[in-house]
């Protein structure tokens, strides 16, 4: 057996890739999925119900929209200034990782980024707190959890601007409420679905502020007007993401899920804080449940804990070439015996090194 840890794509149900992969051969009277029209009715009607499970699963206020676009959400990066950030007005960012960084990189293409904070120094060790947001900002935009430091931001930030957060990797993972952004983005590829796909939820009536002449498929109004269909979807990863979304459902939804990512998290940040050979690497109040980053107090043994892991049948925990280390990423399909396997490999390997010592 095999323990997935990958940062992404991620680990999904067993029952989801057995319905995806039938559907495949069949899906509707000797048809497969990936030859259907998307407008058949048999295909509008998955779109409807991943949409209506969306707004289920996360209480999804009324005057929201949800769209599935492509190009996951480093096209948001450019997409969200596009539509929100009109001629002379300034954006907040938050700078808090890689990906939010990229996010302030294209957002400066299209106009004023005023960044408010920043943790780069301490190579993204924590969340940066205790900054101001200027009132006239445009909006601010903020990325909630950081796959490759292991840190994650609960709180949503006190402002009356709008807010706008890119939720890649923690979305479905923990109760939200919505009604504190304008715009929620998220690439499905951690709790969702597949890759090829990204759910973004907007607030209707922040849209159409700008003067600015948007490309159609730039225009989130675009995608709203025609229903997540100004062009052909990707079919195959919005039906693997209804499927996934069917199973959360199933499980009980958002909020049983994230009491099962936190003992999954709590069990083994308690061994990492334990064991004398590991350590943490990120500020304990802005630990990730998703993504926890640690690293070996003697770095030579690295390399061999994660050859000993990989013959547990442990994949996926080699940290980014940034943090070094492990990363193990505890997305919502990973069971908790998954999370056993690798403390019970942790502690074989400290017994193992007591012996040698």
């Amino acid at each position: 057996m095999k323990h997935n840890f990958g940062a992404g794509p991620c680990i999904l149900p067993q029952e989801v890739f057995k319905q995806a992969a039938q559907a495949v051969l069949d899906f509707n009277d000797g048809l497969s999925i990936l030859e259907i029209s998307h407008r058949t009715t048999e295909f509008e009607a998955v779109v409807a119900e991943a949409e209506k499970l969306v707004k289920e699963l996360l209480n999804v206020p009324s005057g929201y929209s949800v769209l599935f676009l492509q190009g996951g959400a480093s096209l948001q990066f450019a997409m969200v200034p596009m539509n929100l950030l009109g001629d002379g007005q300034t954006a907040g960012y938050l700078d808090s990782g890689v990906w939010a960084s990229k996010a302030i990189k294209e957002a400066k293409f299209v106009g004023n980024v005023n960044v408010l904070a920043s943790s780069k120094e301490s190579n993204y060790t924590f969340i940066p707190k205790g900054y101001e947001i200027p009132a006239d900002s445009a909006y601010l935009h903020y990325t909630s959890n950081n796959t490759i430091y292991g840190t994650e931001l609960f709180e949503v930030p006190q402002t009356n601007v709008p807010v706008v957060c890119d939720m890649s990797s923690d979305i479905m993972s923990r109760v939200i409420d919505v009604s504190k952004f304008s715009l929620i983005y998220a690439g499905a590829q951690k709790n969702i679905g597949p890759a090829g796909l990204t759910i973004v939820i907007v607030k209707d009536d922040i849209l159409g502020k700008t003067d600015r002449k948007i490309p159609s498929m730039l225009n989130y109004q675009s995608h709203i007007d025609n229903g997540s269909m100004y062009n052909t979807p990707p079919v195959f990863s919005i039906y693997v993401a209804l499927l996934n979304l069917r199973w959360l459902k199933s499980k009980g939804g958002v909020a049983q899920i994230e009491s099962e990512n936190k003992q999954k998290a709590e069990a083994l940040y308690r061994e990492i804080d334990r064991n004398p050979l590991f350590k943490g690497t990120c500020a304990v109040e802005d630990r990730s449940r998703m993504n926890i980053c640690f690293v070996m107090e003697n770095a030579e043994l690295e390399k061999p804990f994660l050859k000993f892991a990989e013959e547990q049948g442990i994949v996926g925990i080699k940290g980014h070439r940034s943090v070094g280390g492990f990363r193990a990423s505890m997305y919502n399909a990973l069971p908790i015996t998954s999370v056993h396997a690798l403390i019970e490999a942790m502690q074989s390997f400290e017994e193992k090194q007591a012996k040698s010592n």
